[in-house]
């Protein structure tokens, strides 16, 4: 994390904002959850899901945001987040875009206490200040370790080239409000501009879990097509090396992306996006050994694609999502498991 960052050129924000108002996908606009998690025709014991709507636990984004960044930006729709408990409370980051799956996305934070939501006053709690974030800041993802919290998320921008380069980005906050920006966590020659992961196996209560006594992260898109784990001590200084760890071959298909880990009871469950046999959008997981982790046990079709990790809720798995809310409708849907093999 020694690489200079300079401020954001507001220019760039606003060209980013005036592009991202004309995003649409086919693919993407019409995605589900139901469609990854929804049912798994079969599941072996250590599979994680399939997961069913909690319809009690939804999160509606209401108003607009006052925009620190003084270029008009608005949101319509709220994905990708990530969630973890802090005693009593349920604490909410997401992804806010001015369309579904564009750039020029904010971070927000809510927190759910007495069974009722409340959107953060501070928000967007991470937002654009940085050269490296003029495309926006996405997909957080959370970790709790040693009393404090570590935020990772994607930092999108285009190189002089003018290609689109996307960094992962490190905050670390003692209160889930205020957030420290400490700069990238993968470093160029790492990622060749390009990675996405930030994968750290977490357990049921969203604490990061030590894998033979250090942190890992998993990176799985770019990196110039190598498979690299990193390794830490604390989160915040990473090493990384080359090492496979998933293999595709059972399921015929190629990978997209790793969602998340999540350790549960003497497993390590991976959750990877990817391409099947007919090049179509899937979801799988894959089992190892904590004592092993870059050896795959098992692979089974069907997963949640948590970005934001899974984590348990009154004794469930759970995740949320906001893929299926309708057009321009702000909505965070939570999405339980049910650890029953079907009969």
């Amino acid at each position: 994390m020694t690489t200079h960052l300079n401020p954001v050129d507001r220019e760039a924000l606003a060209a980013s904002y005036a592009e991202a108002l004309t995003h649409t996908n086919a693919l993407t606009d019409v995605i589900s959850t139901d469609q990854f998690s929804a049912e798994y025709p079969e599941r072996p014991d250590w599979a994680i899901g399939p997961f069913a709507r909690d319809a009690s636990l939804t999160f509606r984004l209401e108003g607009q945001w006052d925009d620190p960044t003084g270029i008009g930006w608005t949101s319509d729709s709220i994905f990708n987040p990530t969630t973890i408990e802090r005693g009593d409370e349920l604490h909410l980051f997401y992804r806010a875009s001015p369309r579904k799956e564009s750039t020029a996305s904010r971070i927000g934070h809510a927190v759910r206490r007495n069974g009722e939501w409340v959107d953060s006053p501070a928000n967007p709690v991470i937002y654009p200040t940085l050269e490296n974030e003029a495309l926006g800041c996405e997909d957080p993802k959370i970790y709790a370790v040693d009393g404090r919290y570590v935020l990772f998320y994607n930092a999108i921008w285009r190189t002089p080239s003018g290609e689109t380069a996307c960094d992962i980005m490190v905050a670390v906050s003692d209160d889930l409000e205020r957030w420290e920006k400490l700069g990238l966590a993968v470093p160029y020659d790492v990622s060749q501009f390009w990675a996405k992961g930030a994968v750290v196996p977490r357990d049921a209560s969203g604490g990061a879990v030590r894998i033979r006594g250090e942190y890992l992260m998993f990176l799985s898109e770019g990196c110039g097509g190598r498979p690299m784990v990193g390794h830490s001590d604390d989160l915040i200084s990473w090493r990384y090396e080359e090492q496979p760890y998933l293999d595709l071959a059972p399921l015929r298909g190629s990978l997209h992306e790793v969602a998340c880990a999540a350790v549960d009871g003497g497993d390590l469950v991976l959750d990877f996006f990817y391409a099947d046999e007919n090049g179509d959008f899937a979801a799988a997981q894959a089992l190892y050994s904590p004592d092993d982790p870059f050896h795959q046990l098992a692979v089974h079709r069907d997963g949640s694609l948590a970005w934001g990790g899974l984590q348990k809720l009154d004794g469930d798995w759970a995740f949320a999502q906001g893929w299926d809310a309708p057009p321009s409708s702000r909505e965070m849907y939570f999405y339980r498991s049910n650890q029953k093999a079907p009969q």
